[in-house]
């Protein structure tokens, strides 16, 4: 499966470490514009790292470097998931095993419904955060790394089928929408994930200005 990033000189093609089917398409979607080869990692037969880290940075940064070793090119990471405040900014890290098994929606959204069973719409803030990670090589000690979040609350109960994980249960703020329920272009525009790209692509064009 290949896409198209930003070309610049240095990097003519760039592994994609993320073997998470929902971000593959997103990312997929995203880059659809862009001019240089991504590569999904998978598709060189390299399995997912360990994810050991204590924050998403760390995550990101192990996810980047092993994709990177594993195959001797530039790597971009993404480690994102949903932060709620009343849940102490769970289910955080383990978002995509918050229920136990890993990549199980419908019972990560169950759980966290539950979790918030009869907590009032003021007390269930949210956001979403993504953070990417672009390596030129394994040992790069200057990785790009952008940031973004995207705050909303937790609705009572799922709406809409559109994109995967917590969409159906995430209203952004000034949306009457859920993120499921909203059209690609849009949530693309305005997610995390969108946001954080949108941020490492200006970083790039910064560093490498057109001719």
């Amino acid at each position: 499966m290949l896409w198209r990033f930003a070309a610049r000189p240095t990097m003519q093609r760039i592994v994609l470490a993320s073997s998470n089917r929902g971000k593959l398409a997103e990312f997929g979607e995203m880059f659809a514009d862009s001019g240089l080869e991504v590569v999904a990692q998978a598709s060189l037969g390299v399995e997912d790292a360990e994810e050991t880290g204590l924050t998403f940075v760390e995550n990101a940064l192990l996810k980047a470097r092993h994709a990177a070793q594993s195959t001797g090119l530039p790597a971009l990471a993404d480690d994102s998931g949903l932060c709620v405040g009343h849940l102490h900014n769970a289910p955080g890290l383990y978002s995509a095993r918050y229920s136990g098994g890993h990549g199980d929606d419908a019972a990560n959204n169950a759980k966290l419904l539950q979790a918030l069973d009869g907590v009032p719409a003021a007390q269930r803030g949210a956001f979403f955060i993504c953070v990417l990670v672009l390596l030129q090589h394994a040992e790069d000690p200057a990785p790009l790394i952008a940031e973004a979040r995207w705050h909303g609350r937790i609705l009572e109960a799922p709406r809409g089928s559109n994109g995967f994980g917590y969409n159906p249960v995430f209203l952004p703020d000034g949306y009457t929408l859920s993120v499921a329920e909203m059209d690609t272009a849009l949530k693309n525009r305005l997610s995390h994930r969108g946001q954080a790209l949108a941020q490492l692509r200006q970083r790039l064009a910064e560093l490498h200005p057109a001719a």
